[in-house]
């Protein structure tokens, strides 16, 4: 069936970016990494997400150049890690991973963490920088919390056009969705899935039946209608297909309804340097 889904039936945030991507944190065999990466983009995926914390940038370039699809039409979004968040190692490392990711420039550059080296004025300053060259075309920041975003947009001399967070119907973060709607920044959810939790979850199960569908594919439709990117981590070809699939689920007002009441809360990805901790 996915091979009928055409790229461009992929709905875009107003900031140009597919909202359905490929997520590869811990796809770091290289060539399971490549092949999963050449997959997405030939089942119709143009939006992928990597870092250069999950060590594996040179594998997904690998797969977007045996793709058979032009780079150009592929928004490829990597991170800048808290240890390289100075002045001149966001500069110095973000051309490193443009070199193994096989590439003349990104189409989002992300501050990971606000932790470790990062300093709002210093690492934007940096960033700012890498968008006036016009090396990357949007600036990004991930797991930011309203008041770490405040300030990134108050001192950054671009735009910031996306908060990457934990994002899911088991974590649905209305207060700072609220918050990045009123600056026009994309929400991007990394593990849509929960890790998995979606499945066991009697509400999001009883969408799946009615629809005949997965939960997995319920809860990227639910984060859909949200306006939310949804950037899920799959290797094998049937997941990959199969979260492409749900571009193809719509959901009623009453299953948006039941996934809006999940009252279950559980947060995936809690390192100790969090802002929230």
């Amino acid at each position: 069936m996915a091979d009928q889904i055409a790229p461009d039936f992929c709905p875009t945030t107003s900031h140009g970016m597919p909202m359905l991507g490929l997520g590869t944190w811990q796809n770091d065999d290289p060539e399971q990494c490549a092949e999963s990466v050449r997959n997405a983009l030939e089942q119709g995926y143009r939006h992928i997400d990597t870092a250069q914390a999950y060590d594996n940038e040179e594998a997904v370039g690998e797969g977007i150049a045996s793709a058979d699809v032009d780079r150009e039409e592929v928004f490829l979004a990597t991170k800048i890690w808290t240890d390289n968040l100075g002045y001149e190692d966001v500069k110095e490392t973000a051309r490193a991973s443009m070199d193994r990711l096989g590439v003349d420039s990104l189409d989002m550059l992300y501050v990971h963490w606000p932790a470790g080296a990062y300093e709002p004025e210093e690492t934007l300053s940096a960033f700012a920088e890498l968008y006036d060259e016009g090396l990357i075309e949007n600036v990004g920041v991930s797991n930011f919390m309203a008041e770490e975003l405040e300030t990134a947009i108050d001192v950054c001399d671009a735009p910031i056009a996306a908060n990457q967070v934990e994002l899911h119907p088991l974590l649905q973060q209305d207060d700072l969705r609220e918050r990045c709607e009123s600056y026009d920044v994309d929400v991007v959810a990394y593990s849509p899935l929960a890790r998995g939790q979606v499945f066991n979850h009697e509400g999001i199960q009883n969408v799946a039946a009615r629809h005949g569908v997965s939960e997995a594919q319920v809860s990227l439709a639910w984060l859909r209608e949200k306006g939310i990117t949804a950037i899920p981590k799959a290797t094998g070809e049937d997941h990959i297909e199969g979260n492409w699939e749900s571009l193809l689920v719509e959901l009623d007002r009453s299953d948006i309804d039941t996934i809006d009441n999940v009252d279950d809360v559980s947060r995936e990805v809690d390192p100790d340097f969090a802002p929230w901790n």
